[in-house]
């Protein structure tokens, strides 16, 4: 247990943002699992629409910095290239 005020502050706040990052990294991957959904339904007009929404969501978790953005362009760029893969 903390033992200064600080300290306990600090145990409260670190709680509170582990709670918001765990939920902005599930609403992640369920924005990369709808386009590998759609990716395999083979619809390529909804796979491009389903995308475009997770794209902004991948953008959005990045600039909270709860991934890297490095990696969330590599997302972006293996899920677009799965879509124009689609014939």
């Amino acid at each position: 247990m903390a033992n200064t005020k600080g300290a306990r502050k600090a145990a409260r706040q670190s709680e509170k943002r582990r709670l918001s990052n765990t939920s902005l990294r599930s609403e992640l991957r369920t924005a990369i699992s709808r386009v590998k959904k759609a990716i395999a339904a083979g619809d390529k007009t909804k796979a491009a629409q389903v995308y475009r929404q997770s794209a902004s969501v991948l953008d959005r978790i990045t600039d909270k910095k709860i991934i890297h953005k490095n990696k969330a362009a590599r997302h972006k760029s293996r899920l677009n290239a799965q879509i124009k893969a689609l014939a």
